[in-house]
């Protein structure tokens, strides 16, 4: 027991050393806690029995599920959703066929192929949830497009987990029999999370405690249920976390959660670097390299294809195709049943794990400079815009209609201000780069424009000059800066607001030019300042701004306009 206790202390204090000398360096977390392992196991072999550490990290990867799944909530996909799943299924089909291809050509045997395809295809769901969620990108366009597409690969990974499992009794009867098992249980925790869970977690909820102990357990129940049925834990935990995520008190199971997951996720990015077997360096090094070059150059250029093809813009094609450039936790557990089952070797596991520590790490910085990079490649990227929608299809600019507000994000927030703006008569061109939103707009016949503003090109069709006033809520600084830059440039007496995300950001947007900047986080406190100066002592008129209120709130609902999750 000791001997246990003072492995976990030792890789938590090696690991928080790592992280320091990270944040100090300004560097991604992920990759110090990967190299701390690597450091710890096969460098300096400090921790010889891993048993225990990766016990840990396999629970680690099922509450790093257990949460994405709550973070999960399907109806938000709807705008997405044909892009997402047949956007997902296209890439995992091509991805795969490539893969599977290049593999036969290394001289891998057909199961052994099939095995690295999977491990290609497949992205990660917890290492791209978490630095979105960082980066407060999960409710953005391509956030939503990446969750769907995550989605869809889940669901991939968990068929082909069933399936796999059951070749050593390869028969149709036996993989038919774990198809039917799964979807049973997945329709079973439907049925519970529609009509169990609100009643029990609405008691629990009375208690914080209760709240938390009961969301653990039913991330444990399913994963002893999930695996008992002949599937992972890690899909069990998931499935329990889509299963409570439409409840209404997920956001604060999250919360309570959170520490859990933190703690365990450490154990498995410090884990990923202890598996590593520096041994077989010499001889994987050749597969590695090419398959390495399939993840970060052909995967993104598949996904950058297929997500223009749906119509969507070139920088929201490219976001989502970066983010998804890795290999999947859902890889990892992949190779370790195939391992298990004899279906490939050590030297096919180890290339795994490598793969996976290398574009893990790859992805953290990806992500950070995910627009800087975006800016150096943009003009390359053009011919991809070819494979969209006419643009004559995507936009309704009536000539004799003067446009004297330009707004840029037709989002939460914008919805109200054009309300506002119909209200006082005033006109209004709006810029949106999702493709649905456009075209519900043109059902509108309300002036519109498919185009993102992070492209010049777009910034020049809108003619600046004749314009009083432009209001972004797109809360990407470096757009915009781009967007009060060329402004101000055509006429320098517009009066332009734009939105922020932080302080440094507001003030950094007020040097560049812009004469209000929004930080949404802010306006709550100041709205209900108001308020209270308005309204106090006057019930009925508390009255009447309630139940209108309440009817904005179901419209808002109808549309689909959720509130984002408050994260912690």
């Amino acid at each position: 027991m000791e001997n246990i206790f003072f492995d976990i202390g030792f890789v938590i204090i090696i690991a928080t050393m790592f992280a320091y000398f990270a944040k100090f360096l300004k560097q991604p977390l992920i990759p110090a806690y990967i190299l701390a392992g690597v450091i710890i196991g096969p460098v300096l072999g400090l921790i010889t029995n891993t048993e225990v550490i990766t016990t840990l990290s396999e629970i680690g990867i099922a509450f790093l599920l257990f949460i994405v799944g709550l973070e999960i909530n399907i109806k938000k996909l709807k705008d997405v959703g044909i892009v997402s799943s047949f956007g997902g299924i296209i890439q995992v089909i091509a991805i795969s066929a490539i893969a599977f291809i290049i593999s036969l050509l290394l001289g891998f045997i057909i199961l052994e192929s099939v095995y690295i395809a999977l491990v290609i295809a497949l992205s990660s769901t917890m290492v791209v949830i978490k630095l979105l969620s960082d980066k407060r990108e999960i409710d953005t366009l391509h956030g939503k497009i990446i969750i769907g597409i995550l989605l869809i690969q889940d669901i991939v990974a968990i068929i082909a987990l069933s399936i796999l499992g059951s070749l050593n009794e390869f028969s149709f009867i036996v993989i038919t029999i774990s198809i039917i098992k799964g979807i049973l249980a997945i329709l079973v925790a439907v049925a519970v999370s529609k009509y169990i869970f609100p009643s029990l977690f609405g008691f629990a909820a009375k208690s914080q405690e209760l709240l938390f102990i009961s969301a653990v357990a039913v991330s444990f129940l399913y994963s002893i249920l999930f695996n008992y049925l002949g599937f992972s834990i890690a899909i069990g935990a998931f499935i329990a976390g889509v299963s409570l995520a439409n409840l209404q008190y997920n956001i604060e199971i999250i919360a309570k959660v959170k520490s859990l997951r933190d703690f365990f996720s450490v154990m498995f990015f410090v884990s990923l670097g202890m598996e590593l077997l520096l041994g077989t360096f010499n001889i994987i090094i050749k597969p590695l390299i090419v398959l390495l070059l399939l993840v970060i150059i052909a995967k993104p250029l598949i996904i950058i294809f297929t997500t223009s093809f749906f119509g969507h813009k070139k920088r929201t094609s490219f976001l989502t195709a970066v983010s998804l450039a890795q290999i999947s936790e859902f890889s990892l557990i992949i190779v370790t049943q195939g391992l298990l089952l004899g279906h490939i070797n050590q030297e096919i596991f180890s290339l795994t794990v490598l793969l996976a520590i290398i574009t893990i790490t790859l992805t953290t910085y990806f992500i950070k400079f995910e627009n800087r990079i975006y800016k150096k490649l943009a003009r390359y990227l053009d011919v991809f815009d070819k494979f969209t929608e006419n643009k004559d299809d995507l936009e309704y600019m009536p000539k004799r209609k003067k446009k004297e507000i330009i707004l840029c994000g037709y989002n939460r927030i914008g919805y109200g201000i054009v309300k506002t703006l119909r209200k006082i008569k005033k006109s209004v061109l709006v810029v949106d780069f999702n493709p649905e939103t456009i075209r519900n707009l043109i059902r509108q016949k309300l002036p519109c424009l498919y185009g993102d503003i992070g492209d010049i090109e777009v910034l020049e069709r809108l003619n600046f000059k004749k314009a009083k006033m432009v209001i972004s809520t797109i809360p990407t600084k470096t757009d915009n800066k781009l967007l009060i830059r060329t402004a101000k440039k055509e006429n320098n007496k517009i009066i332009i607001f734009v939105t922020g995300r932080h302080i440094e950001d507001a003030l950094e947007l007020y040097d560049a030019g812009a004469d209000y900047v929004v930080l949404p986080h802010f306006l709550g406190g100041e709205h209900l300042s108001l308020l209270v100066e308005n309204f106090t002592g006057d019930v009925n008129k508390i009255i009447e701004y309630k139940l209108k209120h309440i009817n904005e709130l179901k419209e808002r609902h109808a549309l689909g306009h959720e509130h984002p999750a408050h994260r912690m």
